[in-house]
């Protein structure tokens, strides 16, 4: 393997999606695969999903087609992330009660685990169930990010890149495949989600897509330190840990449901404050980029692990506590009261 296998999988991951896209926008609306505005979500017609289905196929085949060798030492990542998509569309196709998804995701982060992906977070076996639960986590988290036109297109694109450039300085080059196909494979997609978008990813994008980064920044960082663990899950990650952090925090101060869909993420808190759809995409993606040169550089040595582990962790609490000051919720009603007559 070299850089000309990888520069003709990312082409092959680019061209491919831009291309198979389009015809699975046709199925979708075919098949009545519309995504259908009313209560939280803020487009205003019947969208088609599938869009998914195409990231994962131009991000799987051609590094399974060019450098199946490489690709075995991965198969765990593979497979579970499959199983990923699999599970969104059906979803997407008839929701799934959470109790289903979860027990499918945590054997899916099951499957990476056992196949060698651990991130060496205490050096002892509490790391196994650690890895996994992140897994489970990161992947939801960024389904959750998927809540406007171009936003997590843009995340995947700047974040799958700058980790496809750190795994291959780690030595982890059939990460570096996987990661070099899944970047300019969104980058077909968000061709056609730009806003205003004419196909959404779906669940079964988001969670491929979720599940994809969370295994591969755990594997590039096996066998390293604490420090490096940290920043190294953290930083490929932090958009979507962020948003998460920021729904999670301001659920819980206004005594709202935890696990409800609302318009308070920060794409949506970026666009209240006046900012249209594609800079909101693309104020996430510099987020994004912000923190993945950080993991660039730690892993090529220009910052130390522990300052990188503490400098992300600041910034993340930072990001998460901000955004509290935009109001997403309508003014609570005052109580009135009816006087009592004597």
């Amino acid at each position: 393997m070299n850089g000309a296998t990888a520069l003709v999988i990312a082409i092959s991951a680019f061209v491919g999606c831009a291309a198979a896209t389009p015809v699975m926008r046709r199925l979708a609306l075919r098949w009545g695969l519309t995504d259908r505005p009313g209560g939280h979500k803020s487009h205003r017609r019947p969208t088609p999903y599938l869009g998914g289905i195409a990231i994962m196929l131009c991000t799987v085949v051609p590094p399974v087609a060019l450098a199946g060798a490489a690709c075995q030492r991965i198969a765990g990542i593979l497979v579970g992330a499959v199983a990923m998509a699999l599970l969104g569309l059906i979803d997407d196709i008839a929701p799934l009660p959470p109790p289903t998804r979860l027990a499918v995701q945590a054997l899916a982060a099951g499957v990476a685990v056992t196949s060698g992906v651990v991130a060496p977070v205490t050096g002892t076996w509490p790391d196994v169930p650690i890895t996994l639960l992140w897994i489970v986590v990161v992947t939801n988290s960024f389904n959750l990010l998927d809540n406007m036109d171009g936003a997590l297109g843009a995340v995947t694109v700047v974040s799958t890149a700058l980790l496809a450039a750190a795994a291959f300085v780690s030595g982890r080059p059939e990460t570096g495949l996987l990661l070099a196909a899944l970047s300019p494979a969104a980058l077909g997609f968000l061709l056609h989600n730009w806003a205003p978008a004419r196909i959404f990813m779906g669940d079964a994008g988001s969670l491929f897509i979720g599940f994809v980064l969370a295994s591969s920044a755990a594997l590039v960082i096996t066998g390293t330190g604490t420090g490096t663990a940290v920043a190294g899950l953290l930083l490929p990650t932090f958009v979507a840990t962020v948003d998460t952090g920021i729904v999670l925090l301001s659920r819980r101060r206004a005594g709202r449901p935890l696990l409800q869909g609302g318009s308070d993420h920060l794409s949506h808190r970026l666009h209240r404050l006046g900012l249209g759809k594609r800079l909101t995409a693309l104020a996430l993606a510099a987020l994004a980029a912000a923190a993945g040169l950080a993991d660039l550089a730690m892993t090529l040595g220009w910052i130390a692990p522990a300052g990188a582990a503490i400098g992300g962790i600041a910034a993340a609490c930072v990001a998460a506590v901000l955004p509290q000051r935009v109001p997403v919720y309508p003014p609570a009603r005052p109580r009135t009261s009816i006087p009592v007559r004597g």
